[in-house]
């Protein structure tokens, strides 16, 4: 199913806003059921299921409110792929806190089938191999 470069960008900030008003639902039905994704810490889950999972600790309000505010879109229409750039605002250790980092959205049709985020941070990020 080809997407058109419209309804790409249109796909992507509706999945960004569900992001923003922080319900894990409503990001979870853009997936597909054997979508991957990605997180900027190394991890990689594979499936909606494990998907949620990674995703609940920030929808359950352990990072307090996370908002994304887009900064830069790109977008090819005949692969599906969209780059979206981000700023990430959130409470940590009860400071406001913001990071700069960008997801690569691979899309069939209408759903999300790859999620991979990156991000810059002041410190390195470990994760178990």
């Amino acid at each position: 199913m080809n997407t058109s470069r419209q309804q790409l960008i249109e796909l992507t900030y509706k999945f960004m806003e569900s992001f923003n008003t922080n319900n894990l639902d409503d990001v979870m039905a853009f997936f597909s059921e054997g979508a991957i994704y990605d997180e900027f810490n190394g991890r990689r889950n594979e499936g909606k299921d494990a998907i949620r999972r990674a995703l609940e600790p920030q929808f359950s309000g352990n990072f307090g409110v996370m908002q994304f505010l887009d900064e830069d879109l790109f977008v090819d229409a005949d692969s599906g792929k969209v780059m979206v750039s981000w700023q990430c605002k959130l409470e940590l250790k009860g400071q406001p806190v913001f990071w700069h980092g960008l997801d690569l959205l691979h899309f069939n049709g209408d759903t999300v089938v790859q999620k991979l985020t990156y991000a810059k941070s002041k410190a390195p990020l470990f994760h178990d191999c």
